[in-house]
Formats: C-alpha cells, structure tokens, sequence
C-alpha cells in the first residue's frame, strides 16, 4: 500500500468522508475520532467494512458471517468477526486492523475508491443519459426523413382526389384544342371552296362578257358592211340602225341587270361568310382565351407544386445536416464510451494482477505460517521429550535416592 498513489486523509477527514458517505444515522453519529486512532476499534472498523462491501460490490448481510470454505487457520477464535472477509476481500490481513496507520491508508484507498465509483457512475449515466437523447432525436429525424421521402412520393404521383380533376381537365383540353382544329380547318376550306367558287364564277362571268364585246364588235363590221350596201333607202337604214340600238341597248341593259344581280349576290354572299368568318374567329378567339386560363391554371398548379417539392427538399436538407450532426455526437459519444470502458478494463486487468500478486503473498505468508507452526510443533514435541527424558532421570535418581 506504500506504492498507491491516491491521496491519504488524516483521521479528521477520514470521520467526516466516514460519517457522509459510509455510516448513516445513529452509526455516522456516534463516530469519533477514537474510534480509528491511535488504537482502532475492531467492530467500528468491521461496521465500516461491511458498509463499504455494501455499497461497492453489493453484498447481502449473511454473507458477512459465512465461514469460507477454503479457510485454514490453525486458531479461527483469534479472528473472530474478521475471517468472513478473507471470502470477499483475499487482501486483507490481520494486521491491517492492528496497525492505525495502516488502517488510515486502507480507509482513505476505501473513501477515494468509492469517490471514483461515483464520479465514474454519473459519467458513464451522463454519457448513458446523452446516448439515449441521441437514440431517441435519431429515430425522429428517420421518422421525419421517411415521412419526407413519403410526401415527395406523393407530390410526384398526383393525388387520388384531384386525378379525376386533372383527367378531365386535360380531356378538356386536348376535346377543345381538338375542336378548334376541326372547326378552323373546316371553316378554312369551306371559306376556301366558296372563294374558288367565286373566282371562277367571276372568270366564266368575264368571258361571256368578253364574248358578248366580240359580239357586239362583229355586229358593228357587220353594221358597216351594211351601210355599204344599203344606200337606197335611208329612212329604212335609219329605222334599222335605230331598231339596232335598240336591241343592243336591250341586250345591254339586261346583261348589266343580270351582271348587277349576280354581282350583288355574290357580295351578299361574301358578306355573310365574312360575317361567319368574324363569328369563327371570336370564337376561335374565345376558345383560345379558355385554353390560355386553363393552361395559365395547370402552370400555376405546377409550380405550386415545384414550389412544395423545393421547400420539401430543402427540410428534408436540413433534416440531413441535422441527423448528420447528431450522428456525429453519437459517435464521439460512442468513441468516449469505448475509452472509458477500455479504462474500466485497464483498470479492472490492474486490479486482478494486484489481486493475483496479493494471492502469491498470501500463499507465500501461508505456507511460512505452516513452516512456522511445523517447527513449533517440532520444538515443543522435543522439549515434551526432553521433560519426559530428564523426568525418567529424576526418577531414577530419586529411586536410587530411596534405595
């Protein structure tokens, strides 16, 4: 025990750390100075031992008073209240309750041994209690992350209830856009057939009128070569070239009439299909303004929906970070965890080659206990031979003193 390196109390201390850590009531009261020096008290040091047995390894009353099995003392009386704890602590000799300095060291190893348990206890609760946050805020963040994953699946599924919606507005729309495209083309060549209609009415119209001039313009050759011939009679040639223009006036005022009525029908007729066309064209128009707000209503609904998907992503970003600083506590954390255990174990290899160096020393002290207590056997059964030998010789002396 010269060699341990924690610090020794005096005998002050050693009451005061005795009475708050180790006795309780009526027995931490009753403690004093006396009690441990100079002249320790084998039961106070007994009650104290088996106290610090308590709390440190945890062990029941009973076995504080169970003879150990592989104990041989040549005289238990003399050890009495002391021997049980060869059975639980192999270390202790009955010298360190005789000597009070000895015993001073032993209880302030006792009191720095049960200050580090503690100190241990509540770093390794700390460290158990920061495991478990750590755990719990872990299984979070991954309810949370999968809850994330979850409505990124569904945001980029469309939803059950407006899958009807969507469907029939995207019906609608390619019915409409569908519709438009039948009813332009129609328009278009039906505004095409009645134009081509009206060109070539118009072309057969100026034909017949350029033969009705070729007409007119032999039936005046004709009209000159007459008036060659006919000399004669020139209130006849008069009567005939007035009949003439009368005729061709005739002919000229009906072929304009006709030329007129057509004309006037066909401009009605233009009319109206520029009329039906402006009508189609409105209603393209209007058509083309309902397409417009129902695309203008799909657009803002996509990018509400890419707005959601990027505010999703972005918690789910900092969701990451988050769960990536965590998982970086808990490994530091695991890491300090695996130090202390690997100290605890250093600690518990030293404590077991102190143990196997304390049960060398033992055997060592048992086996020159046994030499020890051979040659007084020896002693004593030569002095027994000696005092029979010198009796025998009194005897005989005395028995040739009487003869």
């Amino acid at each position: 025990m010269e060699t341990l390196s924690f610090p020794r109390y005096n005998v002050a201390e050693i009451v005061i750390h005795i009475r708050n850590k180790i006795l309780t009531g009526a027995d931490g009261k009753n403690l004093t100075k006396n009690d441990l020096y100079p002249n320790p008290k084998p039961e106070v040091l007994h009650m104290i031992y088996m106290r610090a047995l308590q709390i440190v390894y945890g062990i029941r009353l009973e076995h504080f008073y169970m003879m150990p099995v592989n104990s041989e003392v040549m005289y238990p009386h003399l050890m009495e209240g002391f021997l049980p704890f060869s059975n639980l602590v192999t270390h202790l000799v009955l010298l360190s309750i005789l000597e009070a300095k000895r015993t001073s060291r032993f209880l302030s190893g006792i009191i720095n041994f049960i200050h580090f348990r503690e100190a241990c206890r509540e770093t390794y609760m700390e460290f158990l209690w920061q495991y478990k946050s750590s755990a719990d805020k872990m299984q979070q963040l991954n309810a949370a992350h999968q809850e994330a994953l979850m409505k990124l699946e569904r945001l980029d599924s469309v939803p059950v209830e407006e899958q009807e919606e969507f469907k029939q507005l995207s019906d609608g729309i390619q019915e409409l856009q569908q519709s438009l495209n039948q009813d332009f083309h129609q328009k278009t060549i039906v505004l095409q057939e009645g134009n081509s209609q009206k060109k070539s009415n118009i072309s057969e119209k100026t034909k017949r009128l350029n033969e009705l001039k070729l007409s007119v313009v032999s039936l005046k050759e004709i009209q000159e070569s007459l008036k060659t011939k006919i000399v004669d009679s020139p209130e006849k040639l008069k009567n005939y070239k007035e009949k003439m223009k009368d005729t061709v006036q005739k002919l000229k005022n009906a072929r304009s009439l006709s030329l007129e009525d057509q004309i006037e029908s066909d401009e009605s007729e233009l009319k109206k299909l520029k009329t039906e066309e402006n009508s189609f064209k409105r209603l393209m128009i209007v058509k083309k303004e309902k397409l417009a707000t129902a695309q203008f209503k799909i657009n803002k609904k996509h990018e509400d929906v890419k707005q959601y998907k990027r505010t999703v992503i972005e918690d789910c970003n900092k969701v990451q970070e988050k769960r990536g600083a965590v998982y970086e506590r808990v490994t530091t954390i695991n890491q300090e965890i695996q130090k202390i255990k690997l100290g605890i174990q250093q600690l518990k290899d030293a404590a077991e080659r102190e143990k196997l160096k304390s049960q060398e020393i033992f055997l060592n002290l048992k086996t020159a206990l046994e030499k020890y207590h051979d040659g007084i056997e020896k002693a004593a059964e030569d002095s027994y031979a000696k005092i029979d030998e010198k009796t025998a010789e009194l005897k005989r002396k005395m028995f040739k003193m009487s003869t």
